[in-house]
């Protein structure tokens, strides 16, 4: 048997549809002439300065969101260990 064969031949229970495409430029199994793969971007994906600048300011929120609990929750345990725990 070919290893076209191997290839082409579809596991027991395998419809044949692609749930995650791993096609990846740099792998080995990389096969550039698949047409019926999307393009990896295109210009009607590119960003425009406002919407980068709206979703940094969204991550950036985000992320300090996440720090000030943590820090809110570490303020809280250090009251608790010294007003009740150490007493």
């Amino acid at each position: 048997m070919s290893d076209k064969d191997k290839r082409d031949r579809l596991p027991e229970g395998d419809d044949g549809h692609t749930i995650a495409n791993m096609n990846v430029e740099g792998m080995p199994w990389y096969r550039p002439e698949r047409p019926d793969l999307p393009p990896a971007a295109s210009s009607k994906d590119d960003l425009t300065k406002k919407q980068v600048r709206i979703y940094t300011a969204s991550a950036l929120k985000a992320g300090l969101l996440v720090a000030g609990v943590m820090n809110l929750g570490l303020v809280l345990f250090a009251a608790f260990c010294v007003f009740v725990w150490f007493r």
